[in-house]
């Protein structure tokens, strides 16, 4: 099976929430930020979000 990307959020998608919650763009050291924000959080909930996915599947 291939590798494919089911979601993915880009330095545009990041920037344009910013502008919305901030009226500013980030700075790269506020993407970085931004980044490292992103992996924690979602490693530390993949296994809740398979979870309620798998048990979506079989219901």
């Amino acid at each position: 099976m291939e590798d494919n990307i089911i979601y993915q959020i880009s330095i545009d998608d990041l920037q344009y929430e910013a502008m919305e919650a901030l009226g500013r763009e980030l700075t790269e050291e506020e993407i970085d930020i931004a980044k490292d924000a992103f992996e924690w959080g979602l490693g530390e909930t993949n296994h809740i979000i398979y979870n309620t996915i798998f048990t979506e599947m079989i219901k």
